[in-house]
């Protein structure tokens, strides 16, 4: 699985950047990101996916060790939807 470093080192290597340049390019990408989200807008990459706030609201739930039943509280979560030229490079 990669992650951010390896994305970091391709980033540095692919644009001809130092890692710290790198480093704060990935690191502007994902501040930027959450920060559109947290506004509520929809961020799409082309040719990656597009990412949306996703709301799930309050439902029953239960505590698996008690069995007693309880509320689970409405929440926001993240949806990531991928790009069809992506999605079609994978299969």
């Amino acid at each position: 699985m990669a992650g951010k470093a390896d994305i970091v080192d391709a980033v540095a290597e692919g644009a001809g950047l130092s890692k710290k340049q790198a480093a704060d390019a990935v690191q502007s990408l994902i501040d930027s990101i959450s920060s559109h989200l947290q506004n509520g807008d929809r961020v799409q990459l082309p040719g990656l996916g597009s990412f949306s706030v996703s709301h799930r609201g309050a439902r029953a739930g239960r505590n698996p060790k008690t069995g007693e039943a309880l509320m689970i509280a409405a929440s926001n979560g993240v949806r990531f939807k991928v790009s069809r030229p992506l999605k079609d490079a994978l299969n």
